[in-house]
């Protein structure tokens, strides 16, 4: 794997270093303009609209199941085993980057997740597929540039990323309790294969019930670390302020330097958040909604949920726990620094607890990305028996990245995730006229205070006619399929 691995790994730094960190941030900086901070002053109405999104799923799935699919898929191994691998490599300035990639991100975020809505289209069975493959198409008019997004994301989600989750798993119970990662490798696979093949609709089930409760967990343990050594929250905050800007050169990642910081800040910020990946507006548009703009509020929010509370949180706790030292390659690494982390600070005790969490956020993590793949499988027209053997392979996926080298995984998911950001990235910046015309659309609506259907025909804010008929007038009632 050395040759391979090398060469995978020249290609990421190459595409992250000179390409997609300009486009990333160019890109966020443009949406938060053009929306005129879409992320900060329509915060309050995200928070609202995730609290009032649990119903009226009708045949599809509620906005909430979306919020939480789309959660299932970000917090994962980029909350835990990501963020300490960025700051072994970045240094405490990697996770300043992470934040910068999340705060713009929220801005690209709902820009995604509105297109998604707008030019979704209705299934068969009355539920509704979209994401970046429809928007391409319907939107820009190229089915061909629909297939290599939907092709590129099909080996993302169903392949590598569910290969980084399975080994995270794998690797933490051989670490923790000495467990074989090939057992772990079959235990996975037989534990993902009911809901994998249930399809997105008991993905959603599944992700409702226990992303909320877990998150909210993961969260609750680092406030403690935190309480417990609120004294050093000040040096934190700094450390990550100087590694950021090379103010102190013992601040340095194992690949040094500012440049370190920011490559890796935003490899990891972007594999968490997935903010420009067009890998959440997939499950966004599948979701039951009477405006696309409220659907984006409600995925940007889940940018800050990753990012600005989770990934936060695990920086914090390893920071604190005096086992990580900057520009020292530690004894543990990934997700298994983050355990030892919570471990000097409250005790072996939570070894236990914080691997069944490792688990669930990695495991519901696999969950999620399949749906992602599941809708863009339905997009290129794959169902049957090929549909039936696609997701024995996405098992075999699983089962395979169990066994797999840590670094070959990771940097096999970078140059996914890269292809996919950059497709998707173009596309949106083009569309976005369409998306900024909604939530003008949305915001006079709130201003005159009603709450109607939002309609794509005639609408005085939008460039044009919005393709289908799934925002036509009285459309609710329709079920033909687009």
């Amino acid at each position: 794997m050395g040759p391979i691995e090398d060469a995978i790994n020249w290609l990421s730094d190459g595409l992250y270093t000179y390409v997609l960190v300009y486009l990333l941030i160019g890109a966020g900086l443009y949406f938060t303009i053009r929306s005129r901070f879409v992320q900060v002053r329509m915060f309050p109405a995200m928070i609202k609209a995730v609290g009032s999104s649990r119903s009226g799923a009708g045949e599809g799935i509620s906005s909430f199941q979306a919020f939480c699919v789309g959660l299932a898929s970000r917090v994962g191994t980029g909350n835990i085993a990501g963020v300490a691998i960025a700051l072994v490599l970045g240094g405490p300035g990697a996770i300043f980057w992470m934040w910068v990639v999340a705060a713009v991100g929220m801005a690209t975020a709902f820009i995604e997740a509105t297109l998604a809505q707008m030019f979704k289209v209705r299934a068969a069975d009355g539920s509704y597929r979209g994401g970046p493959a429809y928007y391409i198409q319907r939107g820009l008019g190229s089915r061909r540039w629909g297939v290599v997004f939907a092709l590129l994301l099909i080996f993302a989600f169903g392949f590598a990323f569910n290969m980084v989750q399975a080994n995270t798993i794998a690797t933490t119970f051989s670490t923790s309790y000495s467990v074989n990662q090939g057992w772990m490798a079959v235990f996975l696979m037989i534990l993902a294969a009911p809901v994998l093949y249930g399809g997105v609709r008991r993905v959603a089930k599944v992700a409702e019930i226990i992303l909320p409760v877990m998150a909210g967990l993961y969260i609750l343990l680092a406030l403690v670390v935190i309480a417990l050594n609120v004294g050093e929250i000040p040096t934190v905050i700094g450390q990550i302020f100087a590694g950021a800007f090379g103010l102190d050169e013992a601040l340095a990642g194992t690949t040094g330097g500012i440049l370190a910081a920011m490559l890796n800040g935003v490899k990891r910020g972007l594999f968490s958040n997935e903010a420009g990946m067009g890998s959440a507006p997939n499950i966004a548009a599948t979701a039951t909604t009477s405006h696309p703009a409220k659907q984006g509020l409600i995925q940007s929010i889940g940018v800050f949920v990753d990012t600005m509370l989770v990934c936060s949180a695990t920086a914090f706790i390893v920071l604190i726990s005096g086992v990580y030292e900057p520009g020292v390659e530690p004894v543990a690494e990934g997700a298994a620094l983050t355990l030892a982390s919570v471990s000097a600070q409250l005790g072996t005790w939570t070894t236990l607890p914080m691997t069944l969490l490792i688990f669930v956020f990695a495991f519901s993590s696999i969950l999620g990305n399949y749906s992602y793949a599941d809708v863009n499988l339905a997009y290129l027209g794959i169902r049957g028996r090929a549909l039936t053997a696609l997701r024995t392979l996405v098992l075999a996926a699983v089962g395979i990245g169990s066994l797999l080298e840590l670094n070959a995984v990771w940097a096999l998911a970078d140059v996914a995730m890269a292809g996919m950001a950059m497709v998707n990235l173009v596309a949106i910046m083009l569309l976005g006229r369409w998306a900024f015309g909604a939530l003008k659309d949305f915001e006079v609506m709130r201003k005159e205070g009603r709450d109607d259907r939002f309609v794509g025909s005639g609408n005085p804010y939008l460039p044009g006619e919005l393709p289908g008929d799934v925002w036509a007038p009285q459309a609710e009632d329709a079920r033909t399929p687009v």
